[in-house]
This record gives structure tokens, sequence and C-alpha cells, in this order.
């Protein structure tokens, strides 16, 4: 099966009204869907423009803006549910802070022509979104969202540096894992980028990463960002040599387009020249249970 997948490369733009981020945000899924894609993933915290509604007390409190930005949930996700149904494709929206029993969770919903049809939320926070933001980690539930295509998992920026999350999601049966990214330099997009390629190798499987990019001045939390959509696939058999499907230009605004070929991923777990995929259920299913020993040696 194949699937025809868009990552954006996302401005975080100031707005008026919010009827002027819809008009916005419609023109982009309109854009993608022209493209033919029929997955649509959006960056992390591409949601913070909607603070460019608020007042600029708001605006300048950290911690006050992203608790005011759940106040507008259920029209943010009525207006992606709409866009879905409209063009008939699978929608990732840029990740919203919610409030959850007095918590702030990064989160991440997706929608399909059903409607609502679940969420990620972030399992690692950045020191920035700890120590000063007051973003809380998620419940430790990872969702496997099946398609007709196939299944894929969300792995929300930080948490793609870490090989749990994926490696749980893979053992499920994904073979397509989303990194919806927000970061503000060269090192932090690069690590992002070399744990979404660890995980394509680990898994093979393939990974999409979407940014943002650009400055937002009159946004002290995302005021400075970089970044760039890219496709990875572990390196084998009719796959790219250097695992690198596609790349886009850094900072450049705009939709990376690509089609993925889920049978090549089959041939590569089954026939292929390692297998990383079946090594690692082996590390949860059994070498948990083996007894690992660490040694010194003077040298």
């Amino acid at each position: 099966m194949n699937v025809t997948i868009a990552a954006a490369q996302y401005p975080i733009t100031e707005h008026r009204t919010f009827a002027d981020w819809r008009a916005h945000i419609t023109d982009w899924v309109a854009d993608a869907a022209r493209q033919k894609a029929q997955l649509v993933l959006f960056p992390e915290y591409g949601s913070m423009e909607l603070v460019s509604l608020f007042g600029p007390e708001i605006r300048l409190d950290l911690r006050r803006q992203v608790r005011e930005l759940d106040a507008l949930k259920e029209e943010f996700c009525a207006v992606f549910a709409g866009l879905a149904k409209q063009y008939k494709l699978v929608i990732v929206a840029p990740t919203l802070p919610v409030l959850e029993e007095g918590n702030v969770l990064n989160r991440a919903f997706v929608f399909s022509p059903k409607g609502l049809v679940g969420y990620q939320d972030k399992f690692f926070m950045t020191r920035f979104e700890n120590e000063e933001w007051g973003i809380h980690s998620g419940e430790k539930t990872l969702t496997v969202f099946d398609a007709p295509w196939g299944s894929f998992g969300i792995q929300i920026c930080y948490d793609v540096e870490f090989g749990l999350g994926s490696q749980w999601l893979s053992a499920a049966g994904v073979s397509l894992i989303l990194a919806p990214s927000c970061t503000e330099t060269v090192r932090g997009a690069t690590r992002v980028h070399v744990g979404a390629r660890a995980r394509a190798l680990e898994h093979q499987a393939y990974t999409v990463v979407s940014q943002t990019v650009g400055n937002a001045l009159w946004s002290p939390a995302v005021d400075i960002n970089y970044g760039f959509a890219a496709f990875y696939c572990t390196p084998d058999r009719d796959l790219p040599e250097e695992g690198i499907i596609g790349t886009e230009t850094p900072q450049k605004v705009g939709w990376l387009v690509q089609t993925l070929d889920f049978s090549r991923l089959e041939t590569v777990r089954q026939h292929g020249q390692v297998f990383n995929y079946k090594d690692h259920q082996r590390l949860s299913s059994s070498f948990v249970d083996e007894s690992v020993k660490v040694v010194r040696r003077l040298v």
C-alpha cells in the first residue's frame, strides 16, 4: 500500500481574529490536498500563533498563555475536523497545549473524514517546557492510528530522541512514525532529525519530521524557529542508500510531499541485509530476562 504525505515547514503567523486564522489554516490544507496528500502533518506548537489573538498581558505571560489557549480547544478541533472531512484526508494538527486535571499537556490531535479520531500527548519535556513554560508530561499512553493504507504513531519532538516509545509502537504494528517538532536552533533541529533517522533504522520504518520555521518576535515562547521537513527510512535494499527519502531547504515555508510504499518496508523486514526490526523485538521479549554484566578494565 502507498500513502502520500505532506509535512509542513510552518511559520508562526500573527492573526487578528480567529476567522483570519481559520482562513489561513484552510489555505494550507487546501494546498496539501491539491498536491494529492492523504495525510497532512503539522509541526509541534504551530498552534501557538493563536496567542496572537490575545492582549499583550497574555502574550507576554508564558504560563498564562498556554492555559488561555485551552479555551480555544473546541473551536480549534472543529476547524480541523471540518477540513479533514471536506478534503477527505487525515490531519495531524499542530500540537496544542491543553488542560487536564490542572496540568498543561502538549497534545497532537488527529482527524480523519470521520472527525476527531484520537490524540497523542508528549511524554518527555525539554528543559524550557518543564522549567519555564509549565508544560507537563502526558499520561504514558501510546496511540496506534490504523488507516486503510497502514498504521502510524506519533513521537512529538523530544520524544523521538528516545527509543522506547517508537519500539513499543513498532511492536504494535506501526511502520510509520511522525515527529512534529518545534526547535529554535540548528542544534535542536539536528537532535530531532538524528533521532528520527535512528528510529527509522532501528525499526526498519518510515519517519517523517515537520518543523516550525522563521521568527515570531511577538511571541516569547516561539519567537525564533529553525527547522525543515524530512522523510527518512532504513538504508536497506530498494530504499535510499543513506536512508534519506527527501528533505526540504531549511526555513523555507511550505509543504514537503512524498509518497511512501509500505511494501518496501515489509520486504526489508523479511529479507533485508540486516534484521533491525526483528532484533529490536528481541530486546523487549528476551534480553530483559537475560543478565547483562558491565565490567571495568584498567588500561
